[in-house]
């Protein structure tokens, strides 16, 4: 785009010398020049035209005077760089100029190589506001698509709780809090006949839009095949076929999967590269056996296994990514760990759901006072009260 050029003096004689320095910029269409004979007449070009570069104002001219223009300009939002034209030697209205926001001056007579370097230092640095101006409203732009983001990201996250109001046999909730406007850490639950639910807890490697993409489709095709009954194992190995070879090479998920038999207790999970969950009895918390397989994307034709366990009435089933355990302290750089998330759910044991996955979030997040949240937490809290 050409730069846009205000010339404003009553001399006829600036307007021919302008005309003919710049002949070739403004042949190439590099420049486009506008001349106005009084502040007056420069306001109603301004109010025409409104993406002037550049200003170039003398001082002394009738009906009003360039440092009058220059402060009606104050608040223009075309008008990107002014430069004020004044007699040699006249420092006072030069000073005053520049005090009222003035980029540059020229004096006459005018120099026409001072002239020209003046005018190109002004574009330059008009072409760089316009440049910050770009990228500003560009990150504008981004940011409120990653708000859109995050929003349409949430509302694939179950957030209704209860979780299953109709069903007294358990109590769940859950929690995801992104390390970014949007993550790669998801949940779901659902109903999946009158007597199981399914209860899923997923970590895609990486972060930000990418994990987020790849975690909508893995959490869609996880629900749509889970639905159909199949055993955990035989879910997660169709969606491991499902999803190997179209992942971005080095993108992986990890996926927790559990069917649970709300009448009776029985839980059959599998287990593919993720943290197994953490079972919280009356007298004990313990880690589960870490049944599965390899991660979901890597590799097609791998062999998922599923394992079984009974929970009991009282029982708590606590899921998490690893955003939990590897939050990092401010004072030694340590992980939360294992023992300390132990010690925290040994704490809560027999507390509501959503207590408890509460008290975890905020110790974590306790732990990692002044420490930048480097990835997604996620907790996944059922206690099972029985049929």
């Amino acid at each position: 785009m050409p730069s846009r050029i205000l010339v404003v003096d009553d001399e006829a004689d600036l307007e021919q010398l302008v005309r003919q320095k710049f002949r070739r910029h403004i042949r190439e269409n590099e420049f486009i020049f506008h001349f106005a004979r009084s502040g007056v007449e420069a306001l109603a070009k301004l109010s025409e035209e409104h993406d002037i570069d550049v200003i170039l104002t003398d001082i002394n001219m009738p009906e009003m005077d360039g440092l009058t223009l220059l402060s009606k300009l104050a608040g223009h939002e075309g008008v990107l760089k002014a430069i004020v034209v004044s007699a040699y030697g006249d420092m006072e209205n030069i000073r005053t100029a520049m005090n009222r926001g003035a980029f540059d001056f020229v004096t006459k007579p005018i120099d026409l190589q001072d002239f020209e370097t003046t005018i190109l230092k002004a574009l330059r640095e008009a072409e760089s506001i316009k440049s910050a101006t770009r990228t500003r409203e560009e990150l504008v732009a981004i940011q409120r698509e990653l708000n859109v983001a995050t929003e349409i990201q949430l509302s694939m996250l179950p957030q209704t709780f209860p979780a299953f109001p109709d069903r007294v046999e358990l109590d769940l909730h859950a929690r995801m809090i992104a390390a970014k406007e949007v993550g790669g850490d998801f949940y779901d639950f659902f109903s999946i006949d009158d007597e199981r639910i399914g209860v899923v807890i997923g970590d895609v490697s990486g972060k930000g839009v990418p994990a987020a993409l790849l975690m909508a489709i893995c959490r869609t095709l996880i629900r749509g095949t889970a639905l159909e009954g199949g055993a955990p194992h035989e879910c997660l190995a169709a969606v491991n076929n499902a999803l190997a070879g179209e992942v971005v090479p080095g993108m992986f998920i990890t996926v927790f999967y559990g069917v649970l038999h709300t009448r009776t207790g029985a839980l059959e999970y599998c287990c593919a590269g993720h943290n197994p969950p953490y079972l919280a009895s009356h007298d004990r918390v313990r880690a589960l056996d870490s049944v599965g397989g390899l991660v979901v994307g890597a590799f097609a034709g791998w062999e998922y296994q599923s394992a079984k366990f009974d929970l009991k009435p009282g029982d708590l089933l606590f899921q998490y990514t690893d955003g939990v355990t590897e939050a990092k302290s401010v004072d030694d750089d340590d992980d939360f760990g294992e023992k300390r998330l132990e010690d925290c759910l040994a704490d809560v044991n027999g507390h509501r759901a959503e207590q408890i996955v509460d008290k975890v979030v905020e110790t974590v997040q306790t732990f990692s006072t002044g420490v930048p949240q480097a990835d997604d937490i996620t907790c996944l809290a059922i206690r099972y009260i029985g049929a």
